[in-house]
């Protein structure tokens, strides 16, 4: 919901290349890009957290994942969405990082693993992950502070 076009296709190219998918980046990416529609329509509202790590990486290499950026920057702006950034420098011990994780209303918690998509619907399990993005969002920061990170890791790519 929150990537770029480029920043997509190269994700999932990656993807296909490790695991000698068979080739439907184009068709993925344009499926993801479809669903995006729904953050600007401003019916809903959407919570986003990452660690800075995340900000650092460069996926697709300095030109896409500065766009990575600046998008995300801009989305921090929109009434509907609240991002949070996790400092490197917030102690972790009680939360070590944990797998991403999607969470729709309280009806199903989306997983990413490397090897498949996990679909939770237990009501139990939700909670766990609800509890968790709780814990998280706690350990971000918002606001002027979270664009500070991401105007840091923009900087960094030179």
């Amino acid at each position: 919901m929150f990537q770029t076009r480029a920043y997509t296709t190269a994700l999932l190219s990656s993807v296909r290349d490790w695991r000698s998918l068979p080739d439907d980046v184009a068709a993925a990416v344009q499926v993801r890009m479809d669903r995006q529609r729904i953050v600007r329509e401003g019916v809903r509202t959407f919570a986003l957290v990452v660690e800075e790590s995340v900000l650092r990486y460069r996926i697709g290499g300095s030109e896409t994942m500065g766009d990575q950026l600046r998008h995300l920057r801009s989305l921090a702006t929109l009434p509907g969405v609240s991002l949070g950034v996790i400092p490197h420098a917030v102690d972790r011990t009680a939360l070590r990082p944990v797998e991403s994780f999607w969470i729709y209303d309280e009806a199903q918690v989306g997983v990413e693993l490397v090897s498949a998509f996990l679909t939770i619907t237990q009501p139990r399990e939700i909670s766990l992950y609800a509890q968790t993005f709780g814990m998280l969002s706690d350990q971000a920061v918002y606001g002027a502070d979270a664009r500070a990170l991401i105007a840091s890791a923009l900087d960094s790519l030179g």
